[in-house]
């Protein structure tokens, strides 16, 4: 889906839905994160269709953005949640999201997380090593309750991304090996507590091909047959998320594209099908508006330097990630002619410190600048490095807005502080 469609020019000045963005910052502030409603539940919708003949539960990934009217969005709307952590679960409970419809992964879950979405009754553990199996058991036992659990397998297959958001290889951290959960499925029954009862891949973030999916998903039908033959009859599988999107120039499969190619499989196979989209919905649902501070020339090289940071969105400066930028409003139609490229920087005390380098932009102080794609992974991995306040949050539903999360003051930076007496 094109990362453009719910944020357009209108006369020159960029729109989200049916509201200008320079009024959004105006009141609000820079760094200041804008989010399309129509674009979140769209997408949200547009996998739900294209997997229909399967009748997923589909759970969003809380991680890609954790913001609670988002996720009450995707709850109204039908959806489930993915967590991997006590706070995501605190957040799912906020928002009033069914207990049946949460599954919970994480390679290091505490005994406290444990405790907690065992008491709060949710769907599934997704359980990534033996270690953790016991300890999720021994917290199941201590309360009486019987736990759904799947195993989380490492299919050792490359998705062809970025490293650092590939998760199914057998270098990674993540997941079981095929043989180990073979073995783990023909003596579950020695955890008394737990319902072993699903499999789970996950093999990456921003993959822009079915193939990877086909690979992995094919083995899975492999390893279930095996277990179908010693009798172990599962009841899920669920095959993550990791759909990608566009960010500049990827050749990107649509999801009905991706749905055709991994259908056909998932019905021989079966189980009741999990998906756990989160950059799929929320990355192109959302811009970073940051403001310019000043325009430098050096001999060798121009910087435009903005009120946003690698504290704001990470991605660039930890991935090398590319996000287009745009003016909230155009100058003359012949700035690019006119306009040397430039780094697009931020004021954090790093050399590593950017959004995006070598871009053609005619500003100047004052004017502010749209980050596109900057809906999952961008607050959601802020921080407040070098002191700085996080951002403003704005969701915006047609032609009206609304304020999701105040800016940040300075005594928000300290308020947990205690000023030792040494």
């Amino acid at each position: 889906m094109h990362r453009v469609e719910y944020f357009k020019y209108k006369e020159g000045t960029l729109y989200c839905e049916d509201v200008n963005i320079s009024s959004i910052a105006e009141e609000y502030g820079t760094p200041l994160y804008v989010y399309s409603y129509s674009a979140l539940t769209k997408r949200f919708f547009q996998i739900k269709s294209a997997f229909r003949e399967v009748s997923p539960l589909i759970c969003y990934s809380v991680k890609a953005n954790s913001s609670l009217s988002i996720l009450k969005a995707m709850v109204e709307n039908g959806a489930g949640l993915d967590i991997v952590s006590g706070g995501e679960l605190y957040r799912a409970k906020l928002v009033n999201c069914f207990p049946g419809k949460i599954v919970y992964a994480s390679v290091g879950k505490t005994a406290e997380e444990i405790k907690e979405a065992i008491q709060y009754g949710i769907l599934m553990f997704n359980v990534e090593s033996e270690p953790e199996l016991e300890k999720i058991n021994f917290a199941a036992g201590a309360l009486k309750r019987k736990v759904g659990a799947a195993l989380r397998i490492n299919p050792d297959v490359k998705p062809n991304t970025h490293k650092y958001i590939t998760t199914g290889e057998k270098e990674n951290k993540f997941g079981i090996d095929i043989d180990s959960a073979h073995r783990i499925f023909l003596n579950r029954k020695k955890y008394n507590y737990l319902n072993i009862a699903g499999i789970h891949i996950h093999i990456g973030s921003q993959i822009t091909s079915a193939a990877p999916f086909v690979k992995a998903i094919k083995k899975i039908k492999v390893l279930n047959e095996r277990l179908r033959a010693k009798k172990i009859f599962l009841k899920y599988f669920n095959i993550g998320g990791g759909l990608g999107i566009i960010y500049n120039k990827e050749n990107l499969q649509t999801v009905e594209e991706f749905a055709q190619r991994v259908l056909p499989l998932l019905k021989e196979i079966g189980l009741r099908v999990i998906l756990e989209p989160g950059r799929f919905i929320a990355g192109n649902s959302g811009i970073m508006v940051t403001k310019v501070l000043y325009v430098k020339d050096t001999p060798h090289k121009r910087f435009i330097i903005v009120d946003s940071a690698m504290n704001d969105l990470l991605r660039p400066s930890l991935y090398g990630a590319y996000h287009k930028i745009i003016p909230v409003r155009i100058r003359a139609k012949d700035y690019r002619a006119k306009t040397k490229p430039a780094d697009v920087v931020g004021p954090v005390c790093e050399s590593g410190d950017f959004l995006g380098k070598g871009r053609k932009l005619n500003v100047k102080g004052g004017d502010c600048l749209a980050v596109l794609s900057a809906g999952a992974y961008g607050f959601s991995m802020s921080s407040n490095y070098n002191s700085r306040k996080r951002a403003a949050e704005v969701l915006v539903r047609g032609n009206k807005y609304y304020l999701i999360r105040k800016r940040e003051n300075y005594h928000d930076l300290v308020r947990k502080e205690i000023i030792a007496s040494v």
